[in-house]
């Protein structure tokens, strides 16, 4: 740090923002050639000028959600996706090269270790191989994990319930966890033996010995996508994301009181759920600034799951839904973040709500929602991506593809703040309809 420059907790906002896009534009590695450092520039700030609002880039940034189909692509199994890491690698290398959008392919959200998931038998996914087939792909299994009466433990000590009662529920590999305490013991040494006792138990070493072996696992996973990722941005494609995190009220609806539990509770004890919900706040921001440094990576994946139109009306929304979820996004955007905001279903009816959000600091990746009214109500407050059909890729004609990703261009980039991309995870798809996509952004002209 040069000694003009301020330290970052003394950063504000914008100083903090503009310092992670800088290191985004200019990684300060060395690339694999001439050709792909200026490919990599090119697209950083094709892609920063999309994001912050700054104007219109070159052209239409183009990117690919991607899930298992660099796998599939070319010939693999979701099961071998999960297991021959090596191939699995090798698989996304060669898909990025072929497709060339604007930021790079990542494994880490799809081809899991599913050799670690055996080991601890996590309950609450199904993979390929264990609990379905090997050619699907994974699966959450619903379920309410996280009983009523136990919210009072979540928000008195989030983290001592997931620790304690909620991953030896829903990780039987795990179980021995369900033993041990918070270590408050050992503020006050004397009192530790009783507290020490506890790892001792064959439960809890059961779990530590499964825990390692999982652990061992995904060194090996990790050994094989890590570099991969160094290797993809070395040869010119940007990965703007570096984190995840969640809205509140899907923290607790996806994983903890599952789908059914959480609507329940809205009618049930809808202060109760509140209350929670606000607990998680910081621990959702926390969950990406713990493990931040002032070069990370500057979006926060967060994919939306139970505030979708189908699942609760407008009020609801607003009630349950986005209060907490945009004090997530403001803890994030106060650190230099940008949350990339993955609106899964249709987000017709949430538009309006959305908008109360730092103008240019946020992105919503839509898959169902209407692109033109989504440009009408946001343009200039966020920039949109989405939202090429996952059907018309997988079952229309490249033709197609192009005239609906022409129309897209058409109402939604003017002015910029877009991105052409699919509108949700693709598995599965014809190469040549992802390949028309693409080439529909680098032959558009603002």
């Amino acid at each position: 740090m040069r000694s003009d420059e301020k330290s970052w907790p003394l950063l504000s906002p914008e100083e903090k923002t503009e310092r992670r896009w800088a290191s985004f534009v200019e990684p300060g590695l060395k690339f694999a050639s001439p050709e792909a450092a200026a490919e990599y520039r090119a697209r950083a700030e094709r892609l920063k000028a999309a994001m912050l609002l700054e104007g219109t880039p070159d052209r239409v940034p183009v990117c690919a959600l991607t899930g298992l189909y660099p796998a599939t692509s070319r010939g693999m199994t979701p099961y071998e996706a999960m297991h021959d890491y090596p191939k699995a690698a090798q698989a996304w290398l060669d898909c990025t090269l072929a497709l060339q959008t604007d930021s790079l392919l990542s494994p880490l959200f799809a081809a899991i270790p599913g050799r670690a998931f055996d080991i601890l038998d996590v309950a609450v996914l199904s993979w390929p191989g264990h609990g379905v087939a090997e050619t699907a792909g994974f699966q959450y299994n619903e379920k309410e994990w996280m009983l009523p009466e136990e919210y009072d433990q979540l928000i008195d000590d989030p983290t001592d319930y997931l620790l304690h009662v909620w991953l030896p529920r829903t990780v039987p590999g795990m179980s021995g966890f369900a033993g041990l305490v918070a270590p408050l013991d050992m503020v006050e040494i004397v009192a530790s033996p009783t507290y020490l006792m506890r790892w001792a138990s064959p439960e809890v070493q059961n779990s530590l010995e499964k825990l390692a072996a999982a652990g061992r696992e995904c060194n090996d996973w990790g050994a094989a996508f890590f570099p991969l990722l160094g290797r993809l941005v070395a040869e010119g494609f940007p990965s703007p994301i570096g984190a995840m995190s969640l809205a509140p009220f899907d923290f607790i609806g996806d994983t903890l009181r599952g789908t059914r539990g959480i609507m329940v509770d809205m009618f049930r004890r809808p202060d109760t759920l509140l209350e929670a919900c606000d607990r998680l706040v910081p621990l959702c921001v926390k969950w990406v600034t713990r493990r931040a440094d002032p070069h990370s990576a500057p979006l926060v994946f967060m994919p939306l799951h139970k505030g979708a139109d189908g699942f609760m009306n407008v009020e609801q929304f607003e009630r349950f839904y986005w209060p907490s979820l945009r004090k997530v996004i403001m803890g994030l955007v106060e650190e230099g973040f940008v949350p990339y905001l993955f609106a899964e279903g249709a987000y017709g009816s949430r538009l309006e709500s959305i908008r109360d959000i730092p103008l240019g600091r946020t992105v919503w990746h839509f898959d169902h929602t209407d692109m033109r009214r989504a440009k009408d109500l946001l343009g200039g407050i966020a920039c949109i991506q989405g939202n090429v059909p996952l059907s018309l890729l997988q079952l229309g004609t490249a033709e197609e593809v192009r005239d609906y990703s022409r129309d897209l261009v058409r109402a939604a980039a003017p002015g910029g703040g877009f991105i052409l991309d699919v509108g949700a995870v693709v598995d599965q798809a014809k190469e040549e309809n992802v390949q028309a996509m693409i080439q529909v952004a680098k032959e558009s002209v603002y």
